[in-house]
């Protein structure tokens, strides 16, 4: 657990009150930490301390996650439009996203709405909303919604947490997150997953801020692994590491080296004035 004190903070917004954390001065630039899919703030605890006080930081629990009930309507922009209400909340005209599996695709849709807001991003165990999929892929992805609806939850959650993490009490702290949900509400965030993808992509969408493009050696979920190199060759200021000792919760499994490998990003594009505040 991080030694960072953290203070708590509510916004209404349609649907769903939302909590988040700051941390950090508050003069200094902006990193926002968005967790994956029925995680919650709790995931980044081993970054807060690597971050502050360089950074002035930002968690949450995004709707339908964590203490931020009810689910409300849940989309992927709606998260993104969530975030955007918190930084304009708070008078903060530009951030550094990190967001891993879900949060990196929340992540992808903020730079997509709301270009002029996101000043660098960093994923951690994602794929491309811009990339075309194969139907197999989208056979695959959305097959398993059928089968999450009669899987029984408690085994479902354990299955969810051996597939996040190789380290014990990473794998503990999963299994726990997703039993906070109720399996409706589990389904409900899981479609929206599916849909940031498509046979489509959405072509000529780059990434024109600075990446950092990441995931764990031992990560299985999906296309990730088989993806990501091609994600990079197609962004025009990207840098692509993989995470040595970890699986798709990466930023747990191996925060050593994680940790070394953000702050050097982030030094290199995020430290010049104070671009946060309007």
């Amino acid at each position: 657990m991080t030694s960072v004190s953290a203070t708590e903070h509510t916004i209404n917004r349609p649907g769903c009150t939302l909590h988040y954390w700051l941390a950090g001065p508050e003069d200094r630039p902006l990193v926002t930490l968005l967790h994956g899919a029925t995680m919650d703030h709790r995931m980044f605890d081993p970054q807060l301390a690597a971050l502050v006080p360089a950074y002035r930081t930002l968690t949450w629990d995004a709707r339908g996650h964590g203490q931020s009930r009810p689910t409300g309507h849940f989309t992927l922009e709606d998260c993104a439009d969530d975030l955007i209400a918190i930084l304009d909340h708070l008078g903060i005209e530009q951030t550094a996203l990190l967001g891993q599996s879900m949060g990196g695709y929340v992540a992808q849709y903020v730079y997509l709405r709301y270009p002029e807001r996101v000043r660098s991003i960093v994923i951690i165990g994602a794929t491309s909303i811009a990339l075309p999929y194969s139907l197999w892929e989208m056979i695959g992805l959305k097959g398993t919604l059928p089968l999450f609806r009669f899987w029984p939850y408690q085994h479902l959650a354990g299955v969810v947490a051996r597939n996040t993490a190789l380290k014990p009490d990473v794998q503990a702290y999963a299994r726990e997150a997703v039993l906070q949900i109720e399996p409706r509400e589990f389904i409900t965030i899981w479609q929206a997953v599916t849909q940031a993808i498509s046979r489509a992509g959405r072509p000529g969408h780059q990434i024109n801020v600075p990446l950092l493009l990441t995931h764990g050696d031992h990560d299985q979920t999906g296309s990730i692994k088989r993806q990501a190199p091609i994600w990079a060759a197609s962004e025009p200021n990207v840098e692509y590491v993989v995470i040595p000792n970890a699986s798709h919760n990466a930023n747990q499994d191996n925060p050593a080296f994680f940790n070394d490998l953000l702050l050097k990003f982030l030094n290199e594009h995020n430290r010049a004035g104070d671009p946060n505040r309007k």
